[in-house]
């Protein structure tokens, strides 16, 4: 299928679309903040460079994009042009996050994947249900924790 716009005004399109304080990310961390927890953001020295570092409470919390990161959801649609460079994106995305989710892991930070269709779309939980269970992963000593929007 041939794509609707130039190649020119795609590609501005695409530059506008960030990797780092997204909407949902902003949403999430501005609640948790609110609950009295302190973070680091995007740190570099860690794999993957998670989104929300909590030191003292060795736990990390990545807000993923459901397009980006190729979730099984309602907001996630694979695309019909460049559908090569597409699969080739989005299957190297998936499997670096795998590879960071062991990492981390494996040095012993806790981890909470929060997907952006936890907050946005049709199957989206009220974000007073997603930020009490960020505050009870947060608090508690489950390893590994995913939120996913309603399916």
């Amino acid at each position: 299928m041939v794509d609707i716009v130039s190649s020119e005004k795609r590609s501005e399109m695409m530059s506008g679309i960030r990797s780092k304080n997204t909407q949902p990310e902003i949403i999430i961390r501005k609640a948790i903040h609110k609950e009295g927890f302190r973070f680091r953001l995007h740190s570099s020295g860690l794999p993957g460079k998670p989104d929300l570092v909590f030191p003292k409470y060795n736990a990390i919390i990545f807000i993923h994009g459901c397009f980006w990161h190729g979730h099984s959801c309602s907001l996630f649609k694979w695309p019909s042009s460049r559908s090569d460079f597409w699969r080739n994106k989005i299957n190297s995305n998936r499997k670096k996050d795998k590879e960071s989710l062991k990492k981390l892991l494996d040095e012993g930070w806790r981890v909470m994947i929060v997907w952006e269709c936890t907050i946005k779309g049709r199957g989206r939980i009220s974000l007073d249900k997603v930020i009490s269970g960020a505050v009870k992963f947060l608090n508690g000593s489950r390893r590994f924790v995913e939120r996913r929007g309603k399916q």
